[in-house]
């Protein structure tokens, strides 16, 4: 009986087994095929506003130290603000396109990725899942729509990876609260008309909506930055700002709070790096078969395909592993540490194929007239940020061993 089953088997196996097409350099895992129609449409309309708006523009920017802010409406029409939220004017699509739009938003630069990602996930899910009715109905259809832009003033400068030291405090007097401190490393804030700020309150860690103009409150600009130059980032100053009891978040207290915040952020990096990696993968591999050295081109050397082989297969594995999260995500299974594992690889990951590849290019990689080096530098901002690389590694280490080494 057995023989019979295992003869049927073999019978089956190799009357099914066929050889499938040969696989693009692009796709080496047909991963296009995991996807259902709405996630390449999404993929596909990002993909197509980024290779036309953005790409053409973005190093002039990069090099000026400016953001494209005509590209906001741009953005909001595509629906990509807030996209994985319901209602309030927000898409409601799933966490996998929310994934695959940021991939493809840092394929054109982790700033523009930063952008969305902080309106998003930092500034309105916090309003989505914690505010009042009135607070989500007077804010977030136009933050969806771009008319309002939101930052999250969590980092200060003192307290980074330990954010539950925070030093900014908020004093309940009368019917208003007072805050008092300073935020930096703040995406989108001088900018922002929207602060969602956190700070310490007698009865814990609290979020704050502070609008721009608010007495007592101002933002200013960190210059000279080397990475996420096409962005804008800043500091918030709180002295004496007094804001309504109502513009205080109920829905949450304590580090909780802004921690689920940045694990939304932290998902979408996860899948912005892979950007980033497949554009300067694409750099290298387009060089390879033009940049002819001793009498051929460099990609039919030895070395220069061993370098191509390492940065397909590594973006394959980012690529399936942010797919898996984002299914995860979207069946309500996720978990925080799967998140930081994500994060940790891909982001890693790519700042290594973006040397890779810059070496691949020789000197010409240094150059505007090329994207590595500028997502190369971009990438050591998001090694650090939403969780520094240590702080992600000391997460799985604690979930492995049941161990905290944070204290």
């Amino acid at each position: 009986m057995a023989d019979s089953v295992i003869d049927h088997t073999k019978h089956t196996a190799a009357h099914k087994r066929k050889e499938g097409p040969q696989p693009s350099a692009l796709d080496l895992y047909n991963i296009d095929h995991l996807l259902s129609e709405e996630e390449r449409m999404v993929r596909d309309t990002v993909r197509s506003f980024v290779r036309e708006r953005v790409l053409p523009i973005i190093g002039d920017h990069f090099e000026a130290g400016t953001f494209p802010r005509e590209l906001i409406p741009e953005i909001a029409r595509m629906g990509l603000l807030g996209m994985h939220l319901e209602g309030y004017g927000c898409a409601g699509l799933s966490a996998v396109c929310y994934g695959l739009a940021c991939q493809e938003l840092e394929y054109g630069d982790s700033g523009l990725r930063s952008f969305v990602s902080v309106q998003g996930s930092l500034a309105m899910f916090p309003i989505w899942a914690y505010g009042t009715e009135e607070q989500k109905q007077r804010w977030l259809p136009k933050m969806a729509q771009g008319e309002v832009i939101g930052c999250f003033g969590l980092t200060e400068p003192d307290f980074g990876s330990n954010p539950a030291g925070m030093l900014t405090r908020a004093v309940k007097d009368g019917d208003s609260y007072v805050l008092n401190g300073t935020k930096m490393w703040i995406t989108n804030g001088s900018v922002a008309d929207l602060a969602v700020v956190w700070a310490r309150a007698e009865e814990g860690i609290r979020a704050f909506l502070v609008e721009k103009g608010t007495t007592g409150f101002s933002a200013s600009d960190v210059h000279q930055k080397l990475s996420l130059r096409a962005s804008v980032t800043s500091e918030l100053h709180f002295e004496d700002c007094r804001i309504p009891a109502e513009n205080m978040l109920p829905g949450v207290r304590g580090i909780r709070g802004p921690l689920s915040c940045l694990d939304e952020a932290r998902y979408g990096i996860a899948w912005g790096a892979n950007g980033a990696a497949m554009a300067c993968y694409e750099a290298a591999l387009d060089y390879s078969k033009t940049r002819v050295q001793f009498g051929k081109p460099i990609g039919g050397f030895q070395l220069t395909q061993r370098k191509l082989a390492i940065m397909a297969t590594e973006l394959v594995k980012a690529q399936l592993l942010a797919l898996q999260l984002g299914r995860l995500k979207d069946e309500g299974l996720a978990h925080p540490v799967q998140v930081s594992l994500a994060k940790r690889n891909n982001v890693r990951e790519a700042l290594n194929t973006a040397r890779e590849a810059r070496s691949v290019l020789g000197g010409n990689g240094i150059t505007l007239e090329y994207p590595i080096s500028r997502h190369m530098n971009n990438l050591e901002s998001v090694f650090t940020y939403e969780g520094t690389d240590d702080i992600h590694t000391l997460i799985l280490g604690q979930a492995i061993t049941g161990l905290n080494a944070f204290n």
